[in-house]
């Protein structure tokens, strides 16, 4: 299967896989075809694009790094623990979301060789539940590439799904101004990583590395950053990955301020701030295990040839085995080149379609 754009999608195509909706429900199901009324309600969900099963792509599977099924609990189980503590509820929700999370250690540990294909459908109106998930994904991957424990895996996994719990306590116009924030309301906002970590501390007794992480997830390896304006190692390991994976997910997810960025793009960002505002040790294994050009995705290529990614590498990340299937907006007969390959390496992807 491959992936197609919202605004590609065509009746007659057929569903690659299960659609989720916001409260873990089956919305379309795998191999469903696409009629003007489905492709209406996908737009209505806000979805970025979607799945589809064609004869050129038929034989291409998408393994996600977790089930689709343990992804739909998770976004609803962390979505409870933010209601119930917006409502001041209780915590009777943290013992199933940390179950959670070691099924997503289990499931990442399971497919530890894999490299990463991010390119998730994510529900638009349910963003922050969403966000907090992958963050976890993310940093769980991460953490496993660095060769942590399974204990220390849970954990930075509860610290990367709880990274922004404390904007329960920031007031709702800030969260949701479109426009630059004042200063007032830009301290405001940065007290959410305070919050959330005292909070947490508050009700639960989780491990002192999961709070430190909460707390540290938007300080700057360069300087610079809130709430201690630490640098380099005075950050916590689980602060300087849940800020790489916070990053990287919020900047390919649709915003109401802008849309997604593509995840070629934001590895571009994420290398390029280096040391200003990443670890560089960590930026070098995440770009290794985070596919930029996801298996499915539709590239242009330098010299007039368009295709579907087949294959990434973790030495070669940015040069990933390509089906070509069109030259120059023409459709040819479908065959394969490397672009790591000797023969090619003057060929670049210059767009995603």
């Amino acid at each position: 299967m491959r992936y197609v754009p919202l605004f590609c999608l065509r009746e007659g195509m057929m569903l690659g896989n299960n659609l989720w909706g916001e409260h873990g429900e089956l919305i379309l199901a795998k191999n469903t075809v696409l009629t003007r009324e489905y492709i209406k309600s996908i737009e209505k969900l806000n979805f970025n694009g979607i799945y589809v099963e064609d004869d050129l792509s038929k034989d291409i599977q998408i393994i996600g790094i977790i089930t689709d099924r343990v992804r739909a609990k998770t976004v609803k189980c962390i979505k409870n623990v933010f209601i119930s503590t917006e409502h001041q509820r209780g915590i009777k929700d943290f013992k199933e979301m940390q179950q959670q999370i070691e099924s997503i250690v289990e499931e990442i540990l399971n497919n530890s060789s894999m490299v990463i294909n991010m390119v998730d459908l994510k529900v638009f109106d349910d963003y922050t539940y969403y966000h907090s998930v992958n963050v976890a994904v993310l940093s769980i991957v991460l953490g496993s590439a660095l060769g942590l424990r399974k204990e220390q895996l849970c954990e930075l996994g509860f610290g990367a799904i709880l990274h922004d719990i404390g904007k329960v306590f920031v007031k709702k116009d800030i969260l949701c101004k479109e426009a630059v924030l004042s200063e007032d309301e830009s301290e405001e906002m940065q007290n959410h990583s305070i919050l959330g970590y005292e909070y947490i501390k508050k009700v639960s007794n989780v491990n002192m590395s999961s709070r430190i992480g909460i707390l540290e997830h938007h300080e700057k390896f360069g300087g610079g950053g809130y709430p201690n304006n630490l640098k380099e190692e005075e950050i916590s390991l689980f602060g300087r990955i849940i800020s790489i994976a916070d990053v990287y997910d919020a900047m390919t997810s649709d915003r109401p301020y802008r849309k997604a960025i593509i995840p070629s793009e934001v590895i571009e960002y994420i290398m390029g701030c280096s040391h200003s505002l990443f670890d560089p040790d960590l930026v070098n294994v995440f770009v290794r295990k985070i596919a930029p050009y996801p298996i499915g995705t539709c590239v242009l290529l330098s010299n007039g040839l368009s295709g579907i990614v087949l294959k990434n590498y973790e030495s070669f990340s940015m040069r990933p085995t390509v089906r070509i299937f069109k030259k120059d907006d023409l459709e040819i007969p479908p065959y394969e080149i490397c672009l790591s390959d000797r023969e090619f390496l003057n060929v670049t992807i210059t767009g995603v379609f």
